[in-house]
């Protein structure tokens, strides 16, 4: 089988274009092989901007390094945090990458960029990658969701979590947006409540009266069709279309995390981001293309990972909750066959200083920072890339956001050169950069 690394080599990214012509027969059969099976990616997103120097790439001994220790992961060479001890019994999964640097130090334009590959400027409607690689990878005709966002805080930058150009048809279904702290409240049993508005219908109305209501709505929408063909139009009527779809499916069941036992759900972790982890998974294995889990926002609506204040109690506690969610979502993808075709990647708008400010906190730090990349795809047990002594500045495999972008894009088996024609006739690739081809398996 041709694996990325040898897709990589053949398409120009390795090796010089002439080679690259005995690889197209192979490459095509293996697009054609992939088509057949089913890939899925999931994005944890870190909200507010995770420091780098208190979980994948420390520096202890330095004055920088701070109060956290490192541990040995199962990888040899590979270490972190000390609180991340069970992921650490994934790393042999997992790729560090050491040398990210970007250009945006601010939450808004920051969150931007990471998620579409776009600085927020100019005419086009970028879309956020979500949109971009669901679009790839999910049948939109399937009635399973696409794409699904999973405690989502959009305030930063309500564009960055759209679909662009792309239009309603690639938006994400939301699940318990966090964008003000009413909506973090947790249930009586202490679980985070994780609904999807409106999937059933209102209390009192009976499955008859619903079906004589939808009849009613469909009469009424197919002549008002006839006559107003716009595209705002059509996107409304297919929004609701799939909304009714999904409602009259065993694929609303997936949403319903009572269904799994306590020892399950106890195990994952009761907050938003650790029952998050768990409907991703009940979501994978239903066939979503695109899941993205986030972590960051608190009951009272402060934003954990951005610790200008106090930063090593909040990110202790953050890393308890990453570290029970994200390895029992490996353990459980893993036992259920569905890791090797599944790709994750960790990731905020940008990391923190490696200096320790006044106020025992960190600051935000664009130069040089870490994402983290796992499952399906990808060659674990490894760090890509090397920080100064300081944290300061990158010094080896230093990689940009199109280059994250593009290695998410080839690790689930989509080519990141594709192109969709934006709203001004543009064609805009799904990723800029060049796929990172050391990490891709």
């Amino acid at each position: 089988m041709l694996n990325r690394r040898d897709w990589l080599r053949a398409t120009g990214w390795g090796i010089g274009g002439a080679a690259a012509c005995r690889w197209f027969p192979l490459f095509a059969r293996e697009i054609e092989a992939a088509g057949q099976r089913k890939r899925h990616c999931i994005l944890l997103w870190m909200t507010g901007g995770a420091t780098q120097t208190d979980t994948f790439d420390m520096k202890v001994g330095h004055q920088n390094g701070g109060e956290f220790q490192e541990i040995a992961t199962r990888a040899p060479g590979l270490r972190w945090s000390e609180h991340l001890p069970k992921l650490a019994e994934h790393a042999e999964r997992i790729a560090v990458v050491r040398g990210l640097s970007t250009k945006e130090g601010d939450h808004g334009r920051g969150t931007y960029l990471m998620r579409t590959g776009h600085q927020p400027m100019g005419p086009v409607r970028y879309p956020g990658i979500g949109s971009s690689l669901s679009k790839e990878l999910a049948d939109v005709e399937s009635g399973i969701p696409a794409y699904v966002a999973i405690s989502p805080y959009r305030a930063f930058n309500q564009a960055a979590f759209g679909p662009g150009f792309l239009g309603a048809p690639y938006a994400p279904l939301t699940v318990g947006a966090t964008d003000g702290p009413q909506a973090a409240a947790a249930r009586g049993d202490g679980y985070a409540e994780l609904r999807v508005d409106d999937l059933v219908p209102p209390d009192g109305i009976s499955p008859r009266q619903f079906a004589s209501r939808v009849d009613l709505w469909r009469g009424m929408q197919d002549r008002f069709l006839a006559s107003h063909r716009t595209h705002s139009v059509q996107t409304h009527d297919t929004i609701y279309r799939r909304a009714l779809k999904l409602m009259n499916s065993d694929m609303s069941k997936a949403f319903d995390l009572a269904q799994e036992s306590d020892s399950i759900r106890e195990a994952y972790g009761k907050g938003r981001f650790g029952q998050g982890c768990l409907l991703a998974r009940r979501l994978i294995e239903r066939g979503v293309g695109f899941v993205e889990v986030s972590l960051g926002t608190a009951a009272d609506g402060s934003l954990g990972w951005d610790t200008h204040l106090n930063n090593f109690p909040a990110v202790k506690a953050l890393s308890s909750e990453l570290d029970a969610g994200w390895s029992m979502l490996m353990k459980e993808l893993g036992e259920r066959g569905l890791l090797d075709s599944t790709t994750i990647l960790w990731m905020g708008e940008f990391g923190r200083t490696p200096a320790i400010n006044a106020s025992a906190g960190r600051d935000h730090f664009p130069a040089a920072w870490t994402c983290v990349f796992a499952g399906g795809g990808i060659q674990g047990g490894q760090a890509y890339g090397k920080t100064s002594e300081d944290g300061m500045r990158v010094e080896e495999g230093k990689v940009d956001v199109g280059d994250v972008l593009a290695t998410l894009s080839a690790a689930v088996g989509v080519d990141p050169s594709t192109q969709n024609i934006s709203e001004v006739g543009r064609p805009i690739r799904i990723a800029e950069g060049t796929p990172i081809s050391a990490i891709l398996s």
